[in-house]
């Protein structure tokens, strides 16, 4: 068993990445596509969409992510497609689907404790980043 730490964390990102990459195998979509799209559902259209994906994904690529999934018709502006949020939704769906198994019958404490502490971990990740010089 590996004892938690960035090495349990990793080897769960991973395992839990190859799940979505083969959801996402006949879509052509890849995982930044994938998380832009995301992340392009919850901006509501007022917010700059490739300075909304590049501070919410980290990712120096946003323009050219943005502009590929507008190429492909799924964006528009700043927000999702019609076409954008039903391929959303049906990714969405299957997903879950794909990854019921993995969090079926896990005790609902554990569940809550595991959400705690990884939005903590997550929120102090976020605030190293903000504090590290940009490059």
């Amino acid at each position: 068993m590996t004892p938690f730490g960035p090495q349990l964390l990793g080897e769960t990102e991973k395992a839990l990445g190859a799940v979505l990459a083969r959801v996402l195998d006949s879509t052509g979509l890849t995982e930044q596509q994938w998380v832009t799209l995301r992340l392009a559902g919850q901006n509501d259209g007022r917010a700059e969409l490739v300075g909304f994906i590049a501070d919410r994904a980290h990712s120096a690529d946003a323009e050219r992510i943005v502009a590929s999934l507008t190429a492909r018709g799924l964006i528009t502006g700043n927000r999702l497609s019609p076409a954008g949020q039903t391929l959303l939704d049906d990714l969405r769906a299957r997903v879950d689907s794909a990854a019921a198994p993995i969090w079926r019958d896990l005790p609902a404490s554990d569940v809550a404790a595991a959400e705690r502490l990884l939005n903590t971990v997550a929120g102090r990740a976020r605030s190293v980043l903000a504090e590290w010089p940009s490059s």
